[in-house]
């Protein structure tokens, strides 16, 4: 058995040697430089550019402005394409922009023969702006007589949805009818998320060129296939003239499933005779230009029956704090509000609302998440602000509400094929020894330090179907040897995925994994065709592809064996380098031998290959729940975390070592945002903590040991029994550390992050420190 067994990673060798290749590893001889010129407002309209000066300076080949791009406004987000137009992205965006949305907005490139020259030739460039008042709050920017940042959004609304949710027990009664009885107990909160970077180490990268009439572009992205018709779309040209090759990256937590630079670099070497041209961002360039987690505001309330424990109605309305530009527009604060319903969902009335405003700050897209991190962490917060007002015991309040076996959410059919949330609540309150800690800490707490345990559960849906289209190829090629090559569009970042596509490939055809080599670099030109990483959906999507081709070739290759040795083809099977007859349980013929009949017999020369694509029409939800033993220093604010424990149902592991790996860098992420991670501007738009110095990631020394548990359950509708595990990790620690927070100061923190400054200000408001003190 290939699937359930942790073998070394396929990458391994070369990535711990320093062979692989990354982009900037494969830029060549000769290659342009291109710097961006960004703008020093955050709102307002560039009048002129005076490149005078800028122009005389040696090295300078080409200054071109937001005057000369092409006039298409074209999507950047990572999202599958659609046939229909009112399901497709917004188009706001253009290679350079003269309308300034955003503070360091692009308005000019210098395309220089190095990077000296190019600085030179930057400062050296005049700009002249008409500037408009700045907004960097939602409610400012939807307020009236607001300046339209965008002319089609004139009250900067990108959009607002609203939905009542009934369920099947609900008697007819909505939500106003539920909070209008008296039998039930009502809570109500606003909870503040912050904006984080994704701080891959790896800043985006890309070199571009021309090829006859084709633009080739070797990019650090997630998503190869998508940013090759970006491209076309952004320059208005065909899709088949692009060319797309994406190396070995350096992480992207979902930053790189936008395509911002792609395009522009594209363009730049069409202006140039298709010379090769290098544009990389700056580490401060990353932070301000590229895109972040979204800030979103909550308000919560909730209906609770005090005799049964059960939740009987909730309201979610989310604010969500876009920035200058669409990015992957409203679906990452409407994923929030479905997601805070869809943990709880059995309540008999649920009404969610939601905003998405532009405002001028940084433009926001896709993080580790999409949205759950946030509403994450405003549910968990809430159930553990009801349970203590009403007493309860927050993981027998949680297992009263828990979403159930065979729930299917009423919105968009997705259903829960699987779930061991409940063992993952008693595996990790085991591991915890949660009862004897919780008493413990429930006892009366004096003096500075004090201690408590929290935990959040979560849920998460697997893949986009059906709000977005699911779709992957893969392609398996019978070798000399009798080994296999295996393509696919699906993307190595740095998460393990080469790994265990070969290990579901070999699974498929009943060889071993060692034997599937993997191309692990994209090519549009070559690779078939796969939306890319995010979602948490390789596993479950191009793992069908997968399963479905590596049986396709297993069926070819016995056929063509039955024809070698004449043998009943109904009694042969794969096992390890052979052929085998299941009625002896003998080899008959060994894959090498039958590899070279293919190949080159003169009787019969066939070239056994295999190719097939999957549309996933399904979805399923992966759990988990995060467990965190917590010390509070009051007078300083500081928050140590002592234990922290993630146990996940992600179905059934394909490689247990790299999912207890992934787990591990989710809990760091989720331990960075719930304590010290924010990123901060003044009232003029200008981010002020852009590097890594002054941004605070949580470095070896603030970790605790992290521990991962899973509980493997078996999921029908995914490839192998399994579902998410890429994205879910980094959820439910911000709660689980929150909640531990508040068992051991008694403070009901409502924003994040719960850095010193923020805590001394919460237990100074608390009473827990004098002021002044």
């Amino acid at each position: 058995m290939e699937i359930g067994t942790s073998i070394h990673r396929v990458d391994a060798l070369d990535k711990v040697t320093g062979r692989a290749k990354y982009t900037d590893d494969l830029r060549g001889q000769g290659v342009l430089v291109a710097r961006i010129l960004h703008s020093t407002i955050a709102n307002g309209v560039v009048k002129e550019m005076d490149l005078t000066e800028a122009q005389k300076v040696p090295g300078v080949v080409k200054i071109l402005t937001c005057f000369d791009v092409p006039d298409i406004q074209y999507p950047t987000p990572g999202h599958p394409w659609s046939v229909e137009a009112a399901h497709q992205d917004v188009a706001d965006r253009k290679l350079l922009a003269q309308r300034v949305r955003i503070y360091g907005e692009d308005i000019a490139v210098v395309v220089a023969e190095d990077e000296i020259a190019a600085e030179h030739a930057l400062k050296a460039i005049k700009v002249t702006y008409e500037e408009y008042p700045v907004y960097t709050d939602p409610e400012a920017a939807m307020a009236p007589g607001a300046v339209a940042i965008h002319d089609e959004h004139p009250d900067n609304i990108l959009r607002h949805t609203c939905f009542d949710v009934l369920t099947p027990g609900a008697g007819g009664r909505g939500v106003d009818e539920v909070f209008a009885d008296p039998a039930y107990r009502h809570f109500e909160a606003h909870i503040d998320t912050q904006a984080v970077q994704h701080c891959h180490i790896e800043n985006p990268v890309s070199y571009a060129w021309m090829e006859g009439d084709r633009i080739v572009v070797v990019s650090s992205t997630q998503i190869p296939h998508i940013v090759r018709r970006v491209i076309g779309q952004a320059l208005g040209i065909g899709w088949g003239k692009v060319r797309v090759i994406k190396p070995y990256i350096g992480g992207g937590f979902g930053n790189k499933q936008e395509v911002l630079y792609e395009p522009l670099n594209a363009w730049i070497t069409t202006q140039i005779g298709g010379r090769k041209v290098k544009l990389e961002l700056t580490r401060e360039e990353t932070f301000q230009n590229t895109r972040s987690r979204h800030a979103i505001h909550f308000d919560v309330k909730a209906a609770v029956d005090p005799a049964s424990m059960r939740l009987m109605a909730r309201t979610c309305r989310a604010v969500s704090n876009q920035g200058g530009y669409a990015s992957h527009g409203h679906s990452i604060v409407a994923n929030a509000v479905t997601g805070f319903r869809q943990t709880y969902p059995d309540a008999l009335a649920h009404r969610s609302e939601a905003f998405t405003v532009y405002t001028n700050l940084g433009s926001t897209g896709a993080m580790r998440g999409y949205g759950i991190p946030q509403c994450n962490f405003a549910g968990e917060c809430f159930m553990d602000d009801i349970a203590r007002e009403m007493g309860w015991d927050p993981i027998a309040f949680r297992l009263k509400n828990i979403m159930p076996l065979g729930y299917v959410d009423p919105t968009n059919g997705i259903t829960c094929h699987s779930t061991g949330l409940a063992e993952c609540i008693r595996k990790g309150a085991e591991f915890m020894d949660w009862e004897k800690l919780r008493a413990e800490y429930a006892k009366p707490q004096t003096g500075p330090i004090r201690r408590g345990i929290g935990m959040a559960v979560f849920s998460y849906k697997t893949g986009v179907w059906p709000i977005s289209l699911e779709t992957s190829s893969a392609r398996v090629i019978l070798n000399q040897d009798g080994t296999v090559q295996l393509q696919l569009g699906a993307t190595e970042i740095g998460q393990g995925g080469d790994t265990v596509f070969s290990q579901m490939c070999a699974q498929a055809i009943g060889i071993p994994t060692e034997d599937v080599h993997i191309v692990s670099f994209q090519d549009t030109d070559t690779a078939p065709f796969d939306t890319g990483a995010y979602a948490s959906r390789q596993t479950y999507v191009t793992g069908k592809a997968i399963k479905k081709a590596g049986e396709s070739f297993k069926a070819k290759v016995l056929d063509f064996a039955a024809g070698l040795t004449n043998l009943d083809r109904g009694n042969l099977d794969i096992r390890g380098r052979d052929v085998v007859s299941t009625v002896s349980g003998e080899a008959v013929l060994s894959l090498a031998d039958l590899a070279m009949e293919a190949f080159y017999s003169l009787k019969h020369c066939e070239h056994i290959t295999a190719e097939e694509t999957v549309q996933c029409k399904n979805n399923t939800f992966a759990f988990g729940a995060c467990f965190a033993e917590v010390e509070v220093d009051i007078p300083v604010g500081k928050i140590k975390v002592l234990r922290i424990v993630n146990v996940h149902d992600s179905g059934k592991l394909i490689n247990p070592k790299l999912a207890e790996a992934q787990v591990h860098g989710g809990m760091s992420m989720g331990l960075g945002y719930a304590l010290s991670e924010e990123m901060k501007y003044d009232d003029k738009g200008r981010l002020l903590n852009g590097n890594l110095l002054d941004y605070k990631l949580p470095t070896a020394m603030d970790h605790p040991e992290l521990h991962a548990l899973f509980v493997e359950t078996d999921d029908p509708s995914g490839p192998f029994g399994n579902k998410a595990l890429g994205e879910p990790p980094a959820i439910p620690v911000a709660g689980a550390v929150r909640n531990a927070v508040l068992q051991a100061t008694g403070v009901a923190i409502h924003r994040l992050p719960m850095n010193p400054q923020r805590m001394v200000e919460a237990f100074t408001e608390a009473g827990l420190i004098e002021k002044g003190e």
